[in-house]
């Protein structure tokens, strides 16, 4: 007989005891998707009975078609969660990110839900979520007028993927939306630089320096505040000890008392304690994690910090996806983030977005390949580090497509270039092969910056790099940029330049190639990041065509090149403001990262300086080599015959008149 799922179909009340909050929104969800989906002619008045039955493990759900009715069977809110999105996937074929991924919902018949028992696949890894990390998009967008509702739609994607954890965004953030994703059923974790979700000491006595030694009181009134903030929420509790941001405390210190290795993981160790002694006072069967990251992973490689066996212990990829140690400035150590043999309690935090100010992907795709991803993630799960998985996801919207391989993984499923492409594009994109195509060569089109596998670039190396040239050359341009070294160990800032510009210029061939076939393809996504990679590089190739006419003299023709640099980034700024259509207008008005506008400011700045190297004290020169006829310019009667051009409206000009070189034409 089965059971007909339509617009006429209700859900059932909910009569458990635990997190009743996240078990209406689901059933809101499913509500808002049935009224998506199906019309109001074909109704039949039936409901879906939520039925608490004892599960074998937590979150696990069954669903009963039989004689015309269906029960969901959970034994507790996130196992009702769960079966009340599957409904809406399986059924309704409504996918994880369809919000995010601009899934058009369209009518349907009635659906007919055979005789039978349907269940979900059960997860390979405990704790499983995303950190909404590096989220300025998300911060000054809305839906609707409505802030918060970027945040319940990621909620809602983190739950459909099978999510049941989160870090609901970084610093300010995560305290703002804990509440709101707690009601959704998530737990709560905590960035790896914020223990316990603990207000950052200088923030909240700025006059003081942040030395635990001089005020332990003040810190561990913070971390008991923190705790009972969320002592009613599922909490796993994040210890640890950095600074007053995402780096190291002993750089904030001003006592001089942990200047070796030993003496900083003694205090990590110290703080770990302490804090976990404060959560143990306010709540029964506390879970807890510590960070293995950066400087902690080299530490705890050392042998210098210890603490229970019962802590998760949290291994981080690199930031590019191979689990070995960040590279941080021109430190690159890349100590092995993986345990020797397998680990009990062991968990990962792994980026398919990363901001390093130099080489990452925050704006554009995660630029290395699924089968790279499998193989490193392969490995985590064979070190048995299951227990805990937190994945950067930054944005979300740009990172969709690795979100969606590595939510696979989580639930123990091989994947690939080859299959998860061939699927995402049967979920989002229509089926498309030539879409799927393009989501498997993006990887091949990227800039390879080093000899490891892991040494792509994203879009941060075509902005910030520019900026460091810029910023040092105004400084003191007859030495290196010293925040380069990671690059190249060129010896001064025109070898670094030259370095640089070489790479990208080499680059630009796979990534044109890579942009034309996905504009045929139609997958816009895609088609943005390709556009934005190709723009990235052209800009950096034609930096080094500047510096080159620089150093020979030819002004004109430098600023003639720093500005078309300059050009590529504001058009990549505008390709990204372009695609802001329906619900996204407003999505990239905060790029403050990549910030592709910020780098044509300063090439700007750096061709006003050359206009003065170029120019006549009086900027008559290129003003009449710019907008007077060639039988004019020599005749001085009247020395200008119009405003002074800005720097921005020479460039136009001479481009308008193709005077790009030293001659006067």
């Amino acid at each position: 007989m089965g059971f007909t799922l339509c617009a006429g179909t209700e859900i059932g009340a909910y009569t458990g005891s635990d997190c009743r909050t996240a078990v209406e929104n689901a059933g809101r969800i499913l509500r808002r998707d049935l009224t998506k989906r199906f019309g109001a002619a074909e109704r039949a008045e039936n409901e879906i009975a939520l039925v608490n039955a004892g599960a074998d493990r937590p979150e696990e759900f069954v669903i009963a078609v039989r004689g015309g009715r269906m029960e969901l069977r959970a034994g507790d809110a996130l196992g009702f969660v769960y079966g009340l999105l599957y409904i809406s996937e399986r059924f309704l074929k409504i996918r994880p990110f369809w919000f995010w991924m601009d899934q058009r919902i369209g009518k349907m018949a009635p659906v007919e839900v055979p005789d039978g028992t349907y269940t979900g696949d059960m997860p390979a890894v405990r704790f499983r979520g995303w950190f909404i990390n590096d989220e300025v998009l998300l911060k000054k967008w809305s839906i609707d007028g409505d802030p918060s509702e970027p945040w319940r739609m990621a909620f809602e994607a983190l739950l459909r993927c099978g999510g049941n954890m989160v870090i609901p965004g970084t610093d300010r953030d995560a305290h703002l939306y804990r509440g709101l994703a707690a009601s959704f059923g998530l737990w709560i974790t905590h960035h790896h630089a914020e223990a316990l979700g603990a207000e950052f000491f200088a923030r909240e006595y700025p006059e003081l320096e942040p030395n635990y030694d001089d005020y332990p009181e003040l810190f561990q009134k913070q971390w008991e505040d923190a705790v009972r903030a969320q002592k009613d929420m599922k909490v796993v509790w994040c210890l640890g000890f950095r600074g007053q941001g995402d780096a190291p405390f002993w750089a904030y210190d001003t006592t001089g008392k942990y200047g070796t290795d030993e003496a900083r993981g003694a205090m990590i160790s110290k703080m770990i304690r302490l804090q976990r002694s404060v959560v143990e006072r306010y709540v029964a069967d506390p879970v807890f994690c510590t960070n293995l990251y950066g400087e902690v992973m080299e530490l705890y490689a050392r042998g210098c910090v210890d603490f229970d066996p019962d802590i998760i212990k949290i291994r981080a990829d690199n930031g590019f996806g191979r689990m070995v140690t960040r590279r941080r400035g021109n430190h690159d150590p890349r100590v092995s983030a993986m345990p020797e043999d397998r680990e009990e309690h062991g968990g990962v935090y792994y980026h398919v977005s990363f901001y390093d100010l130099q080489a990452a992907n925050h704006m554009t795709m995660f630029p290395n390949s699924v089968d790279f991803v499998n193989a490193e993630l392969d490995a985590v799960l064979g070190k048995g580090l299951s227990e805990y998985w937190i994945i950067n996801c930054s944005n979300i919207r740009p990172h969709v497509y690795m979100l969606d391989a590595v939510r696979k993984k989580w639930f123990g499923r091989e994947i690939s270039d080859e299959t998860h492409s061939r699927e995402f594009a049967g979920d989002y994109l229509g089926g498309s092969e030539s879409a799927a195509a393009c989501y498997r060569a993006y990887s091949k089109a990227q800039l390879a910056f080093g000899p490891e596998p892991d040494r792509h670039a994203g879009e941060q190396f075509y902005c910030e790099i520019p900026r460091m040239i810029v910023h040092q050359f105004f400084v003191d341009r007859n030495k290196p940029a010293p925040g380069l070294r990671w690059l190249t160990n060129a010896d001064s800032l025109a070898g670094q330049v030259k370095y640089f510009a070489g790479l990208c210029g080499n680059q630009i061939p796979a990534l044109r190639a890579l942009w034309e076939r996905c504009k045929q393809s139609g997958a816009e996504v895609i088609t943005l990041h390709a556009r934005l990679q190709v723009l990235g590089a052209e800009g950096g190739a034609l930096l080094g065509t500047g510096f080159e006419k620089l150093d020979a003299e030819d002004f004109r023709g430098a600023f003639m090149a720093f500005g078309e640099a300059a050009e590529r980034f504001l058009e990549a700024d505008r390709a990204l403001r372009e695609s802001e259509k329906g619900v996204w207008k407003g999505f990239y008005q905060n790029d403050c990262f990549a910030d592709y506008k910020h780098t044509a400011y300063m090439l700007q700045k750096l061709m006003g300086l050359v206009r003065e190297l170029g120019d006549s004290p009086a900027h008559e020169k290129w003003y009449r080599l710019a907008f007077m006829d060639r039988r004019d310019r020599s005749v001085k009667v009247l020395l200008v015959e119009d405003n002074h051009p800005t720097d921005w409206e020479l460039y136009l000009k001479f481009k308008e008149n193709r005077l790009e070189g030293k001659e006067d034409g």
